[in-house]
């Protein structure tokens, strides 16, 4: 997601800017190769993809004067084709400049729902919302009032994901944004209704920052189950430099608990030379998983790309390469 900073940030170190120029330089990588390849170049920070009749989408933050940025390709790896803002207009609640971390998934009768991240006026926090659209590519009209999820005094709610588990029922979730307020941060799971646009139920709690690494707080929840495993992938540290990475955890169950695992799936260090992977989704194009996440690829100004790399499982546990 995008923040401000308070103090301008040094350039990326001259090693990670000739790693980045490799990489920028560099052939599609097969699938089973280890190295992430760079798929689009400019600031497109916490993607987002869904396929759509042969087509992968993708969202972004805002950027570029775009409320929600898109492209297309027709395969994850690429060529990336830039599209337009597929959400102009936000929710009435909503206040423009703001608008994070974007999750689009299909419905039964073929449409799209967006969840959407955006600073909610009455609270002055950021809140997820909805939004729909005929077409992946917008434009999608705000659905609603007011936010979907906005637990204020917990410091809002930020970076939505979509999980629908063997039976069918879907569920939404998101982050408590807890490090705003001097807060814990949650990654919570609720059940959606059939439409996408209520929840149902009550939010379960599945985990939170609880090591020195994390710098305080753990977001952009990612979930999916292999082998029968539910793997829930997070990203935690600080999104603006090397210290952000990608860690995750898992559970016979789907409200958990779930257990960390020892050592995080990206990193600065295990990367092949991105700096700072994070905000990632999970991919499938019919032959595998694909981890699509961004990287930082300057400071100052922040400005961090979408790369793709290989997902690769055993026992249900995840590796990139």
């Amino acid at each position: 997601m995008l923040r401000t900073f308070s103090k301008p940030r040094r350039l990326l170190i001259a090693a990670g800017a000739l790693a980045l120029v490799a990489l920028l330089t560099a052939a599609p990588s097969a699938q089973g190769a280890a190295a992430p390849r760079l798929v689009i170049d400019t600031d497109f920070p916490d993607p987002d993809v869904v396929a759509a009749d042969g087509t992968y989408w993708a969202y972004a933050t805002n950027a570029g004067g775009a409320n929600v940025q898109t492209a297309s390709a027709s395969s994850v790896n690429g060529t990336w084709t830039r599209g337009g803002d597929a959400l102009p207009t936000l929710g009435a609640w909503a206040r423009t400049g703001l608008t994070w971390a974007p999750e689009v998934s299909r419905r039964a009768d073929g449409s799209f729902v967006m969840y959407y991240t955006a600073r909610d006026v009455a609270s002055d926090r950021q809140c997820i919302g909805t939004a729909v659209s005929d077409s992946p590519a917008g434009p999608f009209q705000p659905v609603g009032d007011g936010p979907l999820v906005c637990p204020a005094n917990e410091g809002g709610a930020i970076d939505a994901a979509t999980f629908t588990d063997d039976d069918g029922a879907t569920y939404l979730l998101y982050k408590n944004d807890g490090n705003a307020v001097g807060m814990d941060t949650w990654l919570h799971l609720q059940r959606l209704s059939a439409d996408g646009l209520t929840l149902e139920g009550e939010p379960a709690r599945l985990l939170k920052q609880d090591r020195p690494e994390e710098q305080g707080l753990i977001e952009a929840p990612t979930l999916v189950k292999r082998d029968g495993t539910y793997v829930l992938m997070y990203s935690a540290g600080f999104y603006g430099d090397g210290s952000y990475f990608v860690g995750y955890a898992t559970s016979s169950a789907l409200t958990g608990p779930y257990t960390k695992s020892a050592e995080p799936l990206l990193t600065t260090e295990t990367s092949g030379g991105v700096t700072g992977p994070g905000g990632q989704d999970v991919v499938g194009d019919g032959s595998g998983d694909w981890l699509v996440f961004h990287g930082v690829l300057s400071q100052d100004p922040l400005v961090r790309g979408m790369f793709v790399a290989p997902l690769t499982w055993t026992g249900g546990l995840p590796s990139v390469g």
